[in-house]
C-alpha cells in the first residue's frame, strides 16, 4: 500500500487561472475534465488529486506519468475516482485504489491510497 497527499492554495489556483486562462487549465486537465468543474475550489482540488496519485505511485508527475495520464471523474454520488491511461497503466499495475478531495479555508487537499498489483498478478 502506497499513500500520497497534497495540498494547495487555492487563491494559486486561482491567480494561475486569471493570469493564463485555458491555457492553464489544459496543462493538467481534459477536456471532460474542465468541462465538469466550474468552481476555482474543485479545479484546486484536482490538482491536488493528481498530485497526491502520482506521490502515491512514487514517480511524481514527469516523464513516467504526466498529468494527463490522471483522470479524475465522480460517481453518480458525487465521490472522486481516477484512472490511469492506458499507456499509464502499462507502467503503473493498480490492484486498488482510493481518493478523497476537500477543500477549506481557501486550501485543497487530496488523499490517495495505492495497492499496487505483484509482480505475477
Amino acid at each position: 500500500m502506497r499513500v500520497g497527499t497534497d495540498i494547495v492554495v487555492i487563491s494559486r489556483i486561482e491567480k494561475l487561472i486569471d493570469k493564463f486562462g485555458d491555457k492553464f487549465l489544459y496543462r493538467f486537465l481534459s477536456k471532460e475534465e474542465k468541462k465538469s468543474l466550474n468552481r476555482v475550489e474543485s479545479i484546486a482540488g484536482y490538482w491536488a488529486g493528481k498530485e497526491a496519485v502520482a506521490k502515491a505511485l512514487g514517480c511524481g508527475i514527469g516523464r513516467e506519468l504526466s498529468f494527463h495520464d490522471i483522470i479524475i471523474y465522480k460517481d453518480s454520488k458525487n465521490a472522486p475516482h481516477f484512472r490511469l491511461t492506458p499507456n499509464a497503466q502499462k507502467i503503473h499495475k493498480i490492484k486498488t485504489s482510493s481518493i478523497s478531495i476537500a477543500h477549506d479555508g481557501g486550501f485543497a487537499i487530496a488523499v490517495v491510497n495505492i495497492e499496487k498489483k505483484e509482480i505475477d498478478e
